[in-house]
């Protein structure tokens, strides 16, 4: 700019150096900070598995009895454990509470001709209050066990009485012949002297079995 034909030069400031900002070198190897391992969370599965004493009711602290506790650990031992204790020699060999053998045995053939007959023992062995004698012995023919269920059905209408083995005509005194019909008679006396409405609700069961004057006519 021009004053009064003075010419004003222009003065150049001074030249301020730049400052460096030193650098720093990266080294060959770093490492790099690890980042914290989340732990999973315990959902209420695990939490029941890792908590069982939650489930019965039993909450830590209680005074209630581990599982692993020593009473817990023998009682199932000592409740599994056998009875030790010795039997008498009556529990083993005595007769159980009720019971009731009938045994048709020893058939025998009598008199001569047209007046032959065969009859049977019956053997008994009871302990059932209906029956007076626990062991008795009598002899009946065929024909008194034709009596004796002819009798029982009119005693005991509610109860179906089985046959008796039919009757022989033709070689009735064979030893065979016999045999067949002491197997039968056996049978039929077995199925009603064990019938619980007879032993209780017959009045000739018991005379039959072991009465040994018993007269079919009185009845």
């Amino acid at each position: 700019m021009n004053h009064g034909g003075v010419t004003a030069s222009k003065t150049p400031s001074p030249r301020v150096p730049k400052r460096t900002t030193p650098t720093t070198a990266t080294p060959a190897f770093w490492f790099q900070p690890s980042t914290p391992r989340r732990t999973p969370a315990i959902s209420p599965l695990n939490t029941a598995k890792l908590a069982p004493d939650q489930d019965s009711g039993h909450s830590a602290g209680t005074d209630s009895k581990s599982p692993e506790s020593p009473s817990n650990l023998h009682r199932p031992i000592l409740q599994a454990m056998p009875d030790t204790r010795q039997q008498s020699f009556d529990e083993i060999y005595g007769p159980p509470e009720n019971f009731l053998e009938i045994e048709v045995r020893n058939p025998r053939t009598h008199g001569m001709g047209r007046h032959m007959y065969t009859d049977y023992e019956i053997l008994c062995r009871t302990n059932i209050p209906a029956f007076k004698l626990r062991q008795s012995s009598v002899r009946r023919r065929y024909s008194d066990f034709e009596y004796f269920r002819d009798i029982l059905e009119r005693e005991s209408a509610r109860v179906t009485i089985p046959p008796l083995p039919g009757k022989v005509f033709t070689n009735r005194f064979s030893d065979d012949v016999i045999e067949g019909r002491r197997a039968g008679l056996e049978k039929f006396l077995k199925i009603v002297v064990g019938h619980p409405l007879l032993q209780t609700g017959s009045k000739v069961l018991a005379a039959f079995v072991q009465d040994p004057n018993w007269d079919r006519n009185a009845w």
